[in-house]
């Protein structure tokens, strides 16, 4: 599989963008791998060079943290099932298939641990839309439909010792003890990692951000 630098990348997002029709690009991880700030950055740049371009991260179908705590998945949260696959497929589906609607995507917030509806807007004119998420190459329904919709889809890796540290100072930023940041770290977010690491051969090129 190839792996492409920070330049190779962007010519390709560009390539994408510049077909003539919406294309979908996906950008998929372990948690903490950095594909959140991977995609803002690419979708920034993109939009800075006067392309038509929207980020629609998959994390704005989150469950919700009362619908979470009501089912008891409240501590596995961030697994494949603690997500409506089926809405994300669904809008994947519209803005391929309807892209001269003006559409509108969930944002997840971070500082209230939940998703704001009708929060992301994608106009007719984005000729390129960035999803970016942990699931989008899991062969398991729904989300095995997730990797037809898109027409690239990227796998973003680092060290683990770093996405390891990245996760527990997370976790800690969050109001989560040391001790819990770090059973979190090596619990549920690594079975989640090691879901993630084997859907990687799926992907089209590797991404190693800041190499």
């Amino acid at each position: 599989m190839q792996t492409l630098d920070s330049a190779a990348a962007y010519e390709r997002a560009v390539a994408l963008a510049t077909q003539g029709r919406r294309q979908i690009l996906g950008i998929t991880g372990a948690p903490a791998a950095g594909k959140s700030t991977y995609a803002e950055q690419l979708a920034a740049k993109l939009t800075a060079d006067g392309h038509q371009v929207a980020l629609v991260p998959m994390d704005g179908y989150h469950l919700a943290q009362l619908v979470l705590e009501a089912e008891g998945l409240a501590d596995v949260k961030g697994a494949p099932h603690t997500f409506d696959g089926y809405g994300f497929v669904a809008l994947l589906k519209r803005l391929k298939e309807s892209p001269d609607e003006q559409i509108w995507a969930p944002r997840f917030d971070r500082s209230i641990e939940d998703s704001i509806a009708a929060s992301i807007g994608i106009a007719p004119e984005v000729t390129l839309v960035l999803t970016e998420g942990n699931y989008l190459l899991l062969d398991e329904t729904p989300w095995s439909t997730v990797r037809s919709l898109l027409d690239q889809c990227w796998y973003v890796e680092v060290p683990e010792e770093l996405r390891h540290a990245r996760l527990e100072a997370r976790h800690r930023a969050f109001g989560r003890s040391p001790e819990e940041a770090h059973e979190r770290t090596y619990g549920s977010d690594e079975r989640n990692a090691h879901l993630i690491a084997a859907t990687a051969p799926a992907a089209d090129a590797i991404i190693q951000p800041g190499q």
